[in-house]
C-alpha cells in the first residue's frame, strides 16, 4: 500500500504560480512512477504530467507543456508540480497518483491516489 497526500493548492490570480507537493508513505517511493491528474467540475479526469521512477523521464499534457514542471525527490518521498503562468482553465482538483509498473498518461494504470488539492485560478 502507498498513501499519498497532496498539498499546496489554493487561490491564485491568472499569471501566477503554485507548487503542489505529494508526500508518499508506506512503500519504497522510488519503486513507483508518479503522475499528476486534474478534474474540473463536470469534466473527465485528465492527465497533467508524469515522471519515471528515477525522474529521468517526464511527460506533459500539451495544455501545460512549457508552463508546468514535474519533479521528484526520492530521498524525501515527494513528487512536485510547479505550475507557472496559470490560467483560469487550470482550475481543478489536482490529484497525484502512483503506479508500480508504467505510469504515463492513462489514469487506469495508476493503483494509488491521493485525496486531491483544489487549485483555483481567477481571471
Amino acid at each position: 500500500q502507498v498513501q499519498l497526500v497532496e498539498s499546496g493548492g489554493g487561490l491564485v490570480q491568472a499569471g501566477g504560480s503554485l507548487r503542489l507537493s505529494c508526500a508518499a508513505s508506506g512503500r519504497t517511493f522510488s519503486w513507483y512512477a508518479m503522475g499528476w491528474f486534474r478534474q474540473a467540475p463536470g469534466k473527465e479526469r485528465e492527465f497533467v504530467a508524469s515522471i519515471s521512477r528515477s525522474g529521468g523521464s517526464t511527460y506533459y499534457a500539451d495544455s501545460v507543456k512549457g508552463r508546468f514542471t514535474i519533479s521528484r525527490d526520492n530521498a524525501k518521498n515527494t513528487v512536485y508540480l510547479q505550475m507557472n503562468s496559470l490560467k483560469p482553465e487550470d482550475t481543478a482538483v489536482y490529484y497525484c497518483a502512483a503506479d508500480r509498473v508504467i505510469g504515463g498518461m492513462d489514469y487506469t494504470n495508476y493503483d494509488y491516489w491521493g485525496q486531491g488539492t483544489q487549485v483555483t485560478v481567477s481571471s
